[in-house]
């Protein structure tokens, strides 16, 4: 079971690792007050595609369960640039919060913490709506069991098809866990990590503008300009300054999240989504339900709300140079 046989086949807009339209299907519910993954029914994550008739089962594309009762749409997030994110200390991440909470503490995010795959240690959550993913290569592992049904020693369990785990006998493709790889997740992750971020657009008074007043309405309260990535054996990823527009914390959106619980992350939380490269985004938000920059800020609720109600008092200009400077990212 698998969502798509390649990487770029969702992450293609503007290059290879981009963004995409593909949307990735979670579902759950609520049973005697507590969150469901509803694992047994092939949860938390629809895998819409199967193999075909093998070994007299037929592999097919899984669906929602009519026992859901929280489903939500999560479309393809570029990789650009994410070694850096991955090259920053988690410490830095941690500094943030507490920042946050002492100087703005009625936007102020928290980490996500969670356990590193690799090692079996805590760690600040860095990537994917949820921040549930700890590094770059628990990252690239995840993908590769959840997006296109590959196992590794980092991610070894084969999804069960709709949640039957009987049907995994007839898997044509059964491997000895001692033959498991994590050879091309290493080099999935070596890609990721050395691609750079997209260049930033052509620089005018307007874009200018637009940047004083998203700093001015407290965008930059979530959306962190500037963050620094500490040593690291790879020159091109040490003591980096780059501007991902990202705090990469996790905040309480309201009725902007998306019901989902993974880990200890609510379900309205959602990790800041960087802003960068957003010019080449085809859509917007976590579910693309925002087809241009206007409604992605109008959505804004829950530690958002204040800065969405400021923006909605800009006049038409203001307006227009604020989303020239999105258009420059």
């Amino acid at each position: 079971m698998f969502t798509e046989g390649a990487c770029a086949k969702c992450h293609n807009a503007g290059a290879v690792g981009g963004a995409g339209t593909r949307l990735v299907t979670h579902f759950g519910r609520i049973v005697n007050g507590v969150y469901d993954q509803m694992i047994a029914f092939g949860g938390p994550q629809v895998q819409d595609r199967g193999i075909g008739f093998f070994n007299g089962v037929n592999f097919v594309g899984e669906v929602v369960p009519p026992q859901a009762t929280i489903v939500a749409k999560h479309r393809t997030i570029p990789t650009f640039g994410l070694g850096l994110v991955d090259a920053v200390p988690d410490a830095v991440y941690l500094q943030i919060a507490q920042h946050q909470h002492a100087n703005s503490p009625q936007t102020a995010g928290v980490a996500s913490i969670v356990v590193d795959a690799s090692t079996g240690q805590s760690r600040v959550g860095k990537f994917g709506w949820k921040a549930q993913e700890p590094t770059l290569f628990d990252f690239a592992g995840d993908a590769y069991v959840n997006e296109m049904g590959v196992t590794t020693p980092l991610f070894p369990n084969e999804n069960c098809p709709q949640g039957n785990c009987s049907l995994l006998a007839a898997n044509p493709a059964t491997t000895n866990p001692n033959d498991l790889t994590n050879a091309t997740v290493q080099q999935f992750f070596n890609f990721m990590s050395l691609t750079q971020p997209p260049p930033r657009g052509p620089m005018n008074a307007s874009v200018q503008a637009g940047s004083a007043l998203f700093n001015q309405i407290g965008c930059t309260n979530c959306h962190l300009p500037t963050l620094q990535t500490g040593p690291n054996p790879v020159a091109a990823l040490s003591g980096v300054t780059f501007s991902p527009y990202s705090d990469f914390l996790l905040h309480d959106m309201g009725s902007l999240g998306d019901g989902i619980v993974v880990n200890q992350v609510g379900p309205t939380q959602m990790r800041t989504a960087p802003l960068w490269g957003l010019r080449f985004e085809p859509n917007y938000l976590h579910d693309g339900r925002a087809t241009n920059l206007d409604e992605a800020i109008m959505a804004h609720a829950g530690q958002g709300q204040a800065s969405q109600t400021l923006y909605s008092r800009l006049n038409p200009t203001q307006k227009a140079q604020l989303i020239a400077f999105l258009n420059s990212l």
